[in-house]
């Protein structure tokens, strides 16, 4: 996969790239019973907004992703497309079981079409194909982990994201995150060998504000601009400092350096190492 520049013809290209796809076998869904009318709600709850800065932005179906795979034990699959979702940073593959049922599936960086996966309690270590923990190689990168059993994937989705089994030792697997989170697993849970498709996405430059439009994605205005009825930041004349000790919300709550995880939260037990410590044993 590659960036693709584009010729600075106007303004609103000069800074703009984009993906090439090439790992892409087709332009269109090829499968139209995997998809979902998605309804617009723009943000809103009841009518009122409940998060801002959303509305507009292109039509889109919903593909059904099964993020699990755990019902098709020991049937293998034929990657029949590579296909692009325009709700996820990563490419999808449409998957023909030997059965004969059709289903989309997250794709890793190196799948080519025709290429054949399976999902089972224990199989061969190769990038795409999933199986429970307890069975993969230690060392090895990983995609899709769960979380909950039985619950499918829930860690590392996105385009280029993975995870990596750091140990079997003891009665759970240990799971390293990308942010150097250890986490203890289940190692009954399942997990897809190799890396998440579309590893460049995070490289694109949107270039104009009418692309980020084209996103769902309003424009967002600072605070220190608005009113003081519409922002505790708000007011004065001409350019001015927020006048606080502390960035606040538009509800007046801190805005930085204030933790949001609960004290006492069910999952910290299964913390090895958090991504804090992570970050100072590098430095």
């Amino acid at each position: 996969m590659a960036i693709i520049k584009i010729k600075p013809t106007s303004n609103g290209r000069r800074n703009m790239s984009k993906l090439d796809y090439a790992q892409l076998t087709t332009g269109t869904p090829s499968e139209k019973r995997l998809l979902k009318s998605k309804k617009r709600i723009s943000g809103r709850n009841q009518g009122s907004i409940s998060v801002r800065h959303r509305g507009g932005g292109a039509k889109r179906f919903i593909r059904q992703i099964d993020f699990s795979r755990a019902d098709k034990l020991g049937i293998p699959a034929r990657v029949a497309e590579i296909e692009y979702d325009p709700n996820r940073s990563a490419f999808i593959a449409l998957l023909v079981y030997a059965d004969g049922e059709k289903r989309y599936s997250l794709a890793h960086k190196t799948m080519q079409q025709n290429d054949t996966v399976v999902c089972d309690v224990s199989a061969k270590p190769v990038e795409g194909n999933r199986m429970q923990l307890q069975h993969v190689p230690v060392g090895f990168t990983i995609y899709n982990v769960e979380m909950t059993p039985n619950k499918g994937g829930q860690i590392a989705r996105s385009a280029g994201a993975s995870a990596k089994l750091v140990s079997l030792e003891g009665d759970k697997a240990q799971v390293e995150l990308r942010s150097g989170e250890i986490r203890l697993v289940e190692k009954t849970n399942y997990a897809t060998i190799g890396t998440v498709s579309n590893e460049e996405y995070n490289q694109v430059r949107v270039g104009k504000a009418g692309r980020v439009r084209h996103m769902g994605r309003r424009p967002q205005v600072r605070g220190k601009v608005m009113n003081p009825l519409d922002h505790p930041h708000g007011g004065g004349e001409a350019s001015n400092s927020i006048g606080l000790k502390y960035p606040k919300t538009p509800w007046g709550a801190h805005a930085l350096g204030v933790k949001t995880r609960k004290v006492k939260k069910a999952s910290d037990k299964l913390i090895v190492r958090t991504r804090h410590r992570a970050k100072a044993r590098k430095n």
